[in-house]
Parts: structure tokens; sequence; C-alpha cells
């Protein structure tokens, strides 16, 4: 009987996550374009993005304070005589046990012993090197100072070659021999390379045939076998200089004595100084300060040096402030190393947002060269603010939102699931198809429709209208924080119109010392600028301009203004600013809310702040234009433009 074939199932292994979730562009998209419409451009807002981080992903600076921390604790926790200590250590307990043996026996020998222990140097150093000759009569003294040229040999090679102390525990004569054949290899590699011979790489085989036991990072060739080593000997050697010059003196007079024998000294010097040579670009003259408590040995000391390097690394990366940086420069392998894998599954996150935000097209190129917001990301932020919008119009009336244009409408290409007391046309395929699908998933063998299958197609009426929102772009609009109030403003009734009233016409202008018409790509990237004036007058000369282009259309003129008219313009072009207001700049601006309301435009005033001058002005102006005023907060702006909008289309 053939058995079933099933799966299997294993932990992932490489490559990013199949199951992890998409980098939500939207909640990033809408944290850029607050950040755009708050004054700064596409390229700092996505930066600055980068930088908080998501809810579900730490950001930037984040991860570079942990970075901060990470290298304190070391530095705070840590200090570099653990190796002289642990030498005087077991100096101190030779010595003892020497004196232990030495004084029960009442012969001249013994005493002429202890006159010798006597007379040792204080320093550790010149007694260890003095008793290098020494005829040990105790055992446990004699193995305290093998103990101690064997932990200098070991402490000296793993400062130099990563696990080194670890695989040299407990060495014998013919490892020891090992690790100075070695070394001598490496420095005739080293110098055959320098010299430019061409056998190198034949050498570097055979090299790495001999001795690839002692380099785990298996470099392909001599280049990178180079990098490794001068890393480390550079980390070593600025250990060396964060020490005391007492320490550093000490740790040479010690280095002859490892493994007894001073050719390893010898040849670490040689080796350090043609890996200086060959890469002077290392960091081999810096110190760092250490003031803890907890010793380390050379080799922890260098790797502490090592980690102290990568840390200053990862926060260059993660700073992105050189030419070029992008996301994908952080090495994430050594985050993960220093922070731990939370931190590398961030720093991919922030790298997959940036990558995708990118591949999207939500970012093109300016003519002028500078990078803005393309329209399919414009498309995505009026989504969101038109939905604000209407949640607020929902909440403030209790009535739902209304599509229905009854048969006198037009289709607009979608379509929705029906609802009580719809009239619109039903989109028979599209309801078909809903039951097919349904009956199909339940089992059924018949197709049975049901009212939850039917699509209606939305319409629209044909009556068409000419809007112009006129917002005014003043410094106050920035001082008193309703700069991005106004573009939501702006961004929800564009995306209305677009999507829902896509036969009317809309224009955009902005008034401030002069007046300008302007796409809502330009309106949302708009940067405040210190400039006197506030020129209604020019804003309804243009609005008018628009409104005359479509004498057919339905006017509507909606404005949004936190101050009184200061400017005005003259015959020749140029922009008349006094404060307060004189008569002429008044006069010239009620002159021409006359001439939109001879186009039959009433005018609505959205009032912002409560200036009683001009709280008296814009209700002279809603009168003379048949209009009216609204006094919104800022919260509530967006809801109170577009449903005025829609109150005066329906009217």
């Amino acid at each position: 009987m053939t058995q079933p074939e099933g799966y299997s199932y294993g932990p992932w292994h490489d490559g990013p996550d199949p199951l992890a979730p998409p980098a939500d562009l939207r909640d990033a998209l809408d944290e850029i374009g607050r950040d755009v419409m708050a004054g700064a451009s596409p390229r700092s807002a996505l930066e600055e993005l980068l930088r908080r981080g998501t809810p579900r992903t730490a950001g930037l600076d984040e991860l570079t304070r942990r970075l901060w921390q990470r290298r304190s604790e070391i530095q705070r926790r840590h200090r570099l005589d653990g190796t002289l200590q642990e030498v005087q250590r077991l100096l101190d307990q030779a010595l003892e046990a020497e004196r232990r043996e030495l004084f029960p026996d009442p012969d001249d020998d013994a005493r002429f012993r202890e006159a010798q222990l006597d007379a040792l140097p204080p320093g550790t150093a010149a007694a260890v090197r003095e008793l290098a000759e020494y005829d040990w009569r105790s055992r446990e003294g004699r193995e305290n100072y093998e103990k101690i040229r064997d932990l200098l040999g070991r402490e000296l090679l793993d400062s130099r070659f990563e696990g080194m102390k670890e695989a040299l525990r407990n060495a014998g004569p013919e490892q020891v021999e090992q690790a100075n054949r070695m070394l001598a290899d490496l420095n005739d590699l080293l110098a055959a390379h320098a010299q430019g011979r061409e056998d190198v790489p034949e050498r570097f085989a055979e090299f790495m045939r001999r001795h690839g036991e002692f380099f785990p990072e298996n470099p392909k060739n001599v280049e990178e076998l180079i990098d490794v080593l001068a890393a480390r000997a550079a980390a070593a050697q600025r250990m060396l200089n964060s020490m005391t010059p007492e320490q550093r003196a000490e740790l040479a007079e010690l280095s002859q004595q490892a493994f007894g024998d001073p050719r390893l000294a010898q040849q670490l010097s040689t080796l350090d100084a043609q890996l200086r040579a060959l890469r002077p670009g290392e960091d081999w003259t810096s110190s760092e300060r250490f003031r803890g408590n907890d010793p380390m040995g050379l080799g922890e000391g260098a790797r502490a040096m090592s980690d102290l390097a990568e840390l200053d690394a990862l926060a260059e990366q993660l700073g992105q402030s050189y030419p070029g940086a992008r996301l994908e420069d952080i090495d994430v392998d050594a985050l993960e190393r220093q922070l731990g894998p939370d931190a590398g599954v961030d720093a991919r996150r922030l790298s997959e947002l940036e990558r995708e935000l990118r591949r999207q097209g939500l970012f093109e190129r300016a003519p002028d060269g500078t990078l803005r917001l393309s329209p399919k990301a414009l498309r995505r932020l009026g989504e969101t603010a038109l939905a604000d919008v209407v949640h607020a119009l929902r909440g403030k009336t209790g009535q739902r939102e209304t599509e229905s244009a009854g048969a006198a409408g037009e289709p607009t290409g979608a379509t929705r699931p029906w609802r009580f007391g719809d009239m619109q046309p039903w989109d028979v395929s599209r309801t078909v198809r809903n039951s097919v699908l349904r009956s199909v998933s339940v089992g059924e063998r018949s197709v049975r429709m049901d009212v939850s299958d039917v699509e209606v197609i939305e319409t629209e009426h044909r009556s068409r209208a000419a809007v112009a929102l006129l917002v005014d772009t003043s410094w106050s609009m920035v001082q008193e924080g309703r700069w991005l109030p106004m573009k939501r403003t702006a961004l929800a009734l564009h995306q209305l119109i677009s999507t829902r009233f896509r036969n009317d016409a809309l224009q955009l202008i902005t008034f401030g010392r002069y007046a300008t018409s302007v796409e809502l790509a330009e309106l949302v990237g708009l940067e405040g600028a210190w400039e006197q004036g506030t020129n209604a007058h020019h804003a309804l000369l243009l609005a008018g301009r628009h409104l005359r282009r479509h004498p057919d259309a339905q006017p509507v003129v909606l404005m949004v203004t936190d101050g009184e008219p200061t400017a005005h313009l003259e015959p020749d072009g140029s922009a008349e600013f006094d404060y307060p207001p004189q008569p002429r700049t008044l006069l010239k601006t009620l002159s021409e809310v006359d001439r939109m309301a001879k186009l039959g435009a009433s005018v609505t005033v959205f009032r912002l702040g409560d200036d009683p001058r001009l709280t008296e002005f814009v209700d002279l102006l809603a009168r003379r234009s048949g209009g009216r005023v609204v006094a919104p907060d800022l919260d509530g702006l967006g809801a109170a433009v577009v449903g005025d909008y829609l109150r005066t289309r329906k009217r």
C-alpha cells in the first residue's frame, strides 16, 4: 500500500523570513506625509522615520542608544590588568609553597635559597625573570611558576589569534613548538607578500594546509588573512595603549618568559611590525578608559577592544551621516553579536521599509532634482486624510455617507455591496461571481443567490462644480500650528473630488504676500517662510479666473485664513502691504468678493483664530457674497471644509 505523501517542517536557515509580516507602508507613508506637510523635505522625512522607527520596530536612534549603552557597560565593568594580576597571584602561591618546603630543612642550602627568594626584585616581571634559572624544591611552586609561563604564552597568542588561549591549554613542548613554527611561517609569508613575490598564492595555500587550525575565520587568500590579523593586532595595540606605562613595561618584560622561550615574543613583535606596515589604515594609536572592577586578560582585553571598534563602526552605519548612506550598509551580523537577534530583526525591517518605499514609487525626482512625493504617495495620503474627515463627519452628524445620485447619476467605475435603501443598478457580473464563489466555498451543488452577493454600481451627479480652495500661507499659519491641518484639509478635498466627483474642477490657491495657483504636490511640500502679507485680494482674483474658465459649472469658493487682508495687488502686479490694513486693501478685497457674487459664487470663510478685527471682516465678506463663516477648531478643519463643499454642491 502506497503511503500518502506528507510534509516535513524544520527551522528557517537562510534568507528573509517567508512568514514575516510585510512592511507597513501605509503607516510609514502617513508618518512621512505628516512631516512633509509640516515643512520637512521628503528625504529628511524618510530619514526621520527611519530614526524614530515604527510601533513594532525600533528605529536607528534606539539601536544607536543601545550600542552606546553596551559600549559604556564594557568600559564601566572591566579593567585591563587581569593577566598581571593572575601572574602576581601565581607568583605569590609559588613563593609561599617554596618557603613552606624550605622552612623545616636545617641545612645551609635551604637558608641560601630563602635568601635568594628574599632578595627578589619588587616588580612582578623582574621576579619572574630572576626565577627563570631557580631550581625549585617545591613541586607546587614549580607547577605554579610553569603556569605563569604557560599563561603568558597563551595570553600573548590569544591577543593576536582568536580562541588560541583555549586551544593551547595544557600545551606541551610539541604544541609550543608548533605555534612557534606557525609564527615563523606566517612572518615569511607576509614578507614574501610585501616583496610582491609571484609564488605568494602557492605559499598561502601551503601555509593554510599546515596551520589552518589556528584560523577559524578560514581566509580565502593572503589579503583576507592580513585583514583578520591586522584588525586583531590593532585591537591588541589599542589595549596596550590603554594601560599605564608601568603596566606596559611589566608586560613587555614578562612576554620574554612566555612558554619559557623568548622566540614567541620576538616573532609576535615581527608580526606586529609587518601588519602595521601592510595595514596602516587600521587604528593603531587610540586608547580607551576602563574603570571597572572585573579584570580581563590580554586575550579578553583584545576582544573587548575589537568589540568597542565594532560598536563604533555600527554607530557610524546607524548614523547614516556619510554620503550615499543606505541601510543595506549596516552589518547585521555584527549588530546581532553586540545587541542580540532582536536588533538584527529591527535593522532588517527598517532596511526592507526603506527599500519598499523606494521600490513602490512613492518618491520621484522633481525637475530641479529634489526628491518629492509621487502622485501614488499623494493618493495614499489623500485616502487617509479623507477617511479621517469622513469619520469626523459621521461622528458629528450621525448620518451615513451618501453616495446615491438617483437615476440621474452616471457610473463612477466602482461597485460596492448593496445596502438597504440603495436604488442604484446592480453589477450583474460581480453579483453572479459572488454567488458562484460563495456556493462553491460551502460545498453546494447548485448556485443560489443571496442578498449578501449583490453589488451595486456607484454613480455620481452629472452636475459639475468649479471649486476654488484658497488657503492662507502667511507666517502666522506656521507660527500658530495651523500649517499641517491646512495641508491635510487640501489633501482630503482633493481626494474626494478626484475619486467621487471627477467632473468637478478643483483649483488650489495659496496666498501670502502674493497668491499662486499650485498643484497638490507643491502645496504638500510647501515650506513655511517668513513673509509679511495676507493677500486675499490676489487669491480671489485667481479664483475668479478659475470660475470663468468653467462657466457651465456650479461655482464653489472656500477660503481658509487666520488673518484679515493686509496686502493687495496693484495694477503693475506688485503687492502693496500695510498693517494695520489700509482702507484701500479692504476695498479692493471686497470689490473682488462682489465680482464673485455676480458669478453666482458665495464665499465660505473658515476662520482660524478669534481676532476681533478678523471676525468683523470675514462676517462682512460673507454677507456681501451670500456665503457664511465657519470657525472650526484645528482638528475639525478638514471636516468643516469637506462638509461645506458637499452641502454647497448638493444645494
